[in-house]
């Protein structure tokens, strides 16, 4: 039961997504091909609001929900494994058609082809941590 609000909010999160065209297929492919803006404005919108939301924690010394003040831990200098990391994720993006949030929805909304996306995500989760240990990190 103390779950429901998390389930409220990620259907709110879906419906958002979905009336905002945001999981449409043909967004993202207009999007790859830059032939729109719509996807870039909702990807720079989110990145704005996520940098306000960073600044105002650490300017407000924000306390969770315990009461301790929540520490945000700078990300390494290295930006090489963000780049290949990012390039092989918008590859995925573009060949799947949805990133990892929308694939759920897109199933939400009757797209079963998402199923065999899923599948091929948590196989790719899977091996991720099979080889972990080996990879650069």
């Amino acid at each position: 039961m103390k779950f429901v609000k998390f389930l409220l909010v990620g259907i709110f999160f879906g419906i958002v997504l979905v009336k905002s065209e945001a999981v449409s297929w043909y967004r993202i492919f207009e999007m790859f091909k830059f032939q729109s803006f719509h996807m870039y404005g909702i990807i720079g919108s989110a990145v704005f609001l996520g940098a306000l939301g960073i600044w105002l924690f650490k300017k407000l010394e924000v306390k969770n929900i315990e009461g301790t003040k929540i520490n945000l831990v700078p990300k390494e200098k290295s930006i090489l494994r963000y780049i290949l990391g990012g390039t092989i994720f918008g590859f995925g993006w573009a060949l799947a058609g949805a990133c990892p949030g929308p694939m759920y929805i897109l199933l939400g909304t009757g797209v079963t082809s998402m199923l065999l996306v899923i599948a091929a995500a948590i196989f790719g989760t899977f091996v991720y941590g099979v080889l972990k240990d080996k990879l650069p990190h």
